[in-house]
């Protein structure tokens, strides 16, 4: 093992593994058996952590598609039916003079969303071909996919507020369109991925030869 791997010692390394549930630390001879603590299963990863994470995060690139292609907002009024997607919305607030509010749309509901699927692909694609490049980095990216993912409900939440609020019987009705569910289909399958991806497979390649990328060759349990 080359010095830079003994640099980072780990759970694994030192022969320990925690609960999912209660972070309670116990000897890695104990993986299978109940907590002493809680009675939950100890792992030393999550079970099948890189398939769920890949099948969620590859339906959220798919339906990121349609999320930016299709009406997220439909208005209806007497002066006819208005369809304004998640860009032509943030187009329209430009346009308009509200500068700051049309960046804060556009960075939460189209940066941010997309930028998170591609953080969880560059951690799953370091798993997979175990590479230990810039690891510590690699796991505070894991962390801020964490803390900024709930902010991307932030168009779905305007669509909602407008819909409960206009009521003006036959002048104007607002309700969501289909890329409301879309776009909200997106951001709940990359929540999932992230919570299905288990950073401490990352430190794993630390005990592991990097080996190349190959997609060819699938197991029998449908992990890469």
């Amino acid at each position: 093992m080359s010095a830079d791997r003994l640099c980072y010692p780990t759970a694994t390394g030192q022969g320990l593994l925690a609960c999912h549930a209660c972070d309670l630390v116990s000897p890695l001879t104990l993986e299978g058996a109940p907590c002493p603590r809680c009675g939950a299963t100890l792992h030393r990863c999550k079970p099948a952590s890189m398939a769920r994470a890949w099948a969620f995060l590859l339906s959220a690139y798919l339906l990121y598609i349609p999320a930016n292609l299709l009406p997220i907002m439909v208005t209806q009024s007497i002066f006819g039916t208005q369809h304004d997607t998640i860009l032509s919305g943030v187009i329209y607030l430009w346009l308009s003079g509200s500068h700051m509010l049309s960046l804060v749309v556009l960075i939460a509901s189209v940066v941010v969303p997309l930028l998170k699927m591609m953080i969880l692909t560059l951690l799953l694609l370091t798993v997979r071909r175990r590479s230990t490049w810039r690891l510590r980095e690699q796991t505070r990216l894991y962390t801020v996919v964490e803390v900024i993912g709930r902010w991307s409900m932030l168009d779905v939440f305007v669509v909602a507020l407008l819909a409960s609020l206009v009521r003006a019987g036959s002048l104007a009705t607002i309700t969501p369109g289909a890329g409301a569910l879309a776009f909200a289909s997106v951001v709940v399958l990359t929540m999932l991925a992230s919570l299905c991806f288990d950073p401490r497979l990352l430190w794993d390649s630390l005990y592991a030869p990097p080996r190349p990328l190959d997609f060819s060759v699938v197991n029998h349990d449908g992990t890469l």
